[in-house]
């Protein structure tokens, strides 16, 4: 029998063997450094949470994890080059409302299926958001500010057209009948100086964004779109508790890969997050900037995606309440 000959039947012994190790046994995950795409620019909500996963990885898998801001066309831009980047696990979104569940009802030419082009690693935290007023609104809650809507005029401020907090409004003026007039800005914190002056009467904004304001008296949040008070705000109410049923909204953050990344490259990296966000100084952090840790199913792949879908059809639902055509 030739060498080559017992080479090529010894592979064949071989092979139903080596069938049964799974792909990571042949290449360690991960062996080079991984890039995390923030789809914004530095110092938001998006970009704090992501440094703090970022770390959360590195540390558990043993490689540097870089922060890479993309950001352009609310999210979309950053995106789209994690669609199209090697279902490999080394280029990753931090994902959130924007690109994943708003833009496609705001943006005719999204160069990515939200639903179809990203691998659902994890949910990692929400902030939900709240109404604020300018002190000298004589409303302190809901059902006053609602009143007053009707005998009055009444401006309030989002983060712009489309935007989490403007699809929010809309609920929110669908569910009341408030009265009030959207006024759009380019971003949470540019609305600020106008509703600190009073140029704007009210805002939707995100919790995290109002609450230093609020705790100084510059601002004051009547109610927090979350199913329970805040501990870091008990005096303040939730929609719920205010009137308004079954109403909570929150721009929320997770992390995803293109699709077709490897199951188990995508089970590392979940593990990696969900340990790191469930103990240690890291959901300490998150929870003193007014955001709320998701919960063990949703920082599973499948509870990320049931989340994205949930959202994705109240994002629909708001954007024709809005009278939004894509453009």
């Amino acid at each position: 029998m030739t060498i080559l000959r017992r080479h090529l039947l010894l592979g064949a012994a071989l092979a139903p063997a080596l069938a049964c190790f799974p792909s990571a046994a042949w290449a360690a995950y991960p062996e080079r450094p991984i890039h995390l795409i923030v789809p914004f620019a530095p110092g938001g909500n998006a970009d704090v949470v992501g440094r703090v996963v970022a770390e959360q990885i590195a540390k558990a898998l043993g490689q540097p994890v870089v922060v890479d801001n993309r950001g352009g066309a609310g999210g979309s831009i950053g995106a789209e080059q994690v669609a199209r980047a090697a279902p490999d696990g080394y280029t990753l979104l931090v994902g959130s409302n924007g690109p994943l569940t708003v833009n496609p009802f705001v943006q005719a030419r999204l160069g990515y299926d939200p639903l179809k082009d990203f691998a659902p690693i994890a949910l990692t935290s929400y902030v939900p958001h709240a109404i604020v007023v300018n002190p000298g609104v004589p409303a302190r809650t809901i059902a006053e500010l609602i009143a007053l809507s009707k005998t009055q005029a009444i401006n309030i401020a989002t983060s712009g057209i489309g935007s989490a907090t403007h699809m929010t409004l809309e609920r929110f003026k669908a569910a009341t009948g408030a009265n009030l007039t959207h006024v759009p800005y380019k971003s949470g914190g540019q609305l600020l100086p106008d509703l600190l002056s009073g140029a704007v009467q009210a805002a939707m904004t995100e919790f995290s964004i109002a609450l230093p304001l609020h705790k100084s008296g510059k601002i004051r949040i009547i109610a927090v779109a979350a199913a329970q008070r805040s501990t870091l705000a008990p005096e303040v109410p939730t929609f719920m508790e205010s009137g308004v049923k079954d109403f909570t909204a929150a721009s929320f953050i997770g992390i995803v890969a293109p699709a077709h990344t490897p199951p188990e490259v995508v089970a590392q990296l979940q593990k990696a997050i969900a340990q790191g966000l469930t103990r240690g100084p890291a959901p300490d952090k998150l929870r003193a900037m007014g955001s709320e840790i998701a919960t063990a199913e949703e920082m599973t792949p499948e509870g990320f995606a049931k989340f994205i879908r949930a959202d994705y059809e109240r994002m629909r639902a708001a954007a024709r309440l809005a009278g939004i055509v894509p453009k």
